[in-house]
């Protein structure tokens, strides 16, 4: 199937592929955060389906479709990853991993690793053996991200890390973070940032869940005592993961920028009133709403495909990541506040699985980048305004 050269004929092979291969139970279009399959060392399938999906896609390099092949991936083309997509869509499927780690550190450790680290981490992550989380926002530095102080000491033969982390998506049950830590404390802020990769089962790390409005939360604090860490973990240059995390930050809001689509999660908002009103809806209002928001959501995605073909050309994304992830995250929060107005009262009714995404989905505004900053690089960095 992989082989395949010719796009529909590779579309037959794939259809078929999915048909045989993934389970029933996994053909229910859930991709709601309950059901989405982590992976890592500690992750507890919620079934045999589940399980047995994500080894079939690994095997074949489905999990990471566009990486190469050597590091866990199939190889494929833009082309073909768009029509492995569409056939997953097709066929109602799950994604059969998602995490962190395909989303953000490896596209930096593609570009910055060195074959060393690309062997160790690569592989893991594709085939859901190692699960990842964030290490960026700190207390005092959260917006301005440059204003890291975490610190990293060189001991010689490994370093020394002290400091703590804020907003940390799933700390608690990652296997392993990537964080930066401020290496040289007398350079320019942008200059003396390295870029490391940590264990979290190192003696000195602990975390500690925050609790959302929501009533449940992913995120976390972070908490460095004195963890020693190899001297080969820093991704990039020392004093040079400016340039990592930045080129990562691009990764994270296309990514948070597909929840403004439906990907993930989120149900065509024509069947949302099809529940709702199984007898027909006559507010036109309601209608016209339901019908602006998915013409919305269909615009952001083909969108999001033609800068996905821009980067796959070697164009880049660039600034325009925030332009995306400020869309998705409006788009988002509209869609729960249409639910919310489709089912009115019934929808404030804790636990009927309405209310808790609606007020989750305001943290959209802050995580990854606040609304205000990604409109001022817009502003800035896009349209050239002073």
């Amino acid at each position: 199937m992989i082989g395949i050269e010719e796009p529909e004929a590779f579309r037959f092979a794939v259809r078929a592929w999915i048909a045989e291969n993934c389970p029933a139970e996994m053909r229910d279009g859930d991709h709601s955060p309950a059901h989405i399959c982590w992976g890592g060392r500690n992750w507890v399938f919620e079934s045999q389906a589940q399980q047995l999906w994500l080894e079939r896609a690994s095997a074949v390099g489905l999990t990471v479709p566009t990486w190469p092949r050597e590091y866990g991936g199939a190889g494929l083309d833009r082309t073909r990853e768009k029509i492995y997509r569409e056939e997953l869509e097709r066929a109602n499927a799950r994604l059969p991993l998602q995490s962190f780690g395909i989303w953000m550190l490896g596209p930096a450790l593609l570009r910055f690793g060195t074959p060393e680290q690309k062997r160790a981490y690569l592989p893991p992550i594709a085939q859901g053996k190692m699960r990842w989380c964030q290490g960026y926002s700190e207390p005092g530095a959260g917006s301005d991200l440059a204003s890291v102080q975490t610190k990293c000491d060189d001991q010689g033969d490994h370093w020394r890390v002290n400091g703590q982390k804020i907003w940390t998506s799933y700390a608690d049950k990652a296997d392993a973070i990537f964080a930066l830590v401020r290496t040289d404390k007398h350079a320019p802020k942008h200059k003396g940032i390295s870029f490391l990769l940590v264990d979290m089962a190192s003696d000195g790390v602990s975390t500690k869940p925050i609790r959302l409005i929501s009533g449940s939360s992913p995120f976390c604090e972070t908490f460095f005592d004195d963890v020693q860490v190899p001297k080969d973990r820093v991704v990039g240059e020392v004093n040079g993961g400016w340039d990592v995390a930045k080129y990562l930050l691009t990764h994270e809001r296309e990514m948070i920028s597909g929840g403004g689509t439906g990907v993930s999660g989120g149900r065509a908002l024509g069947a949302v009133l099809a529940d709702a009103y199984p007898d027909g809806l006559a507010d036109q209002t309601l209608r016209n709403r339901a019908v602006e928001t998915e013409i919305d959501a269909l615009a952001i995605s083909l969108t999001l495909d033609r800068y996905k073909d821009q980067s796959s050309a070697g164009q880049g994304v660039g600034h325009a990541s925030a332009m995306l992830k400020y869309l998705g995250t409006e788009l988002n929060k509209s869609r729960h506040e249409f639910i919310m107005s489709a089912y009115g009262s019934n929808a404030l009714e804790w636990g009927a699985g309405f209310a808790e995404p609606w007020l989750r989905s305001k943290a959209n505004s802050i995580e990854g980048g606040t609304s205000e900053v990604m409109l001022s690089i817009i502003a800035r960095r896009v349209l050239d305004l002073r």
